[in-house]
């Protein structure tokens, strides 16, 4: 009984943490500022974007995933794809996203697989990234 009291005060306690996180809309400078982040210093499109047969962008398929066509020298746990990140599919809330950025742990606690690196994004670097990556389609 003193297990179930526990998980409800903690998934309780994790729900108003979650609501209370929502992202206010964002403004254009702070989307801005997350496109620069996404694209110039994380990187993302490398490995969440397609590319054409020349090896550039498809733009119209933007961080929409992609499989990832390279696998380290040495086995081990490595992931196939690279999920589609455009609106943020993956994450029902922007808590979530924001504890994955900022701690580089998913919703389980556990970390991305590599090559996905674990990223430590100040919170409002973290924030940007989350409105950015909200504005894009799906």
């Amino acid at each position: 009984m003193k297990w179930f009291i526990i998980v409800s005060c903690l998934a309780a306690a994790f729900t108003l943490t979650a609501a209370d996180a929502k992202i206010v809309p964002a403004d254009p400078a702070q989307i801005e500022h997350g496109k620069y982040l996404v694209e110039n210093i994380g990187m993302c499109g490398d490995c969440h974007s397609p590319r054409d047969k020349d090896g550039q962008f498809d733009r119209s398929q933007w961080l929409q995933g992609e499989l990832i066509n390279f696998k380290p020298d040495h086995p081990m746990p490595f992931a196939a794809i690279a999920p589609p990140i455009a609106g943020l599919p993956g994450y029902a809330t922007d808590a979530l996203a924001l504890r994955f950025l900022e701690t580089g742990t998913n919703s389980v606690g556990k970390l991305a697989m590599a090559p996905m690196p674990q990223f430590r994004f100040n919170h409002a670097d973290a924030l940007a990234v989350v409105a950015y990556l909200r504005s894009l389609k799906k």
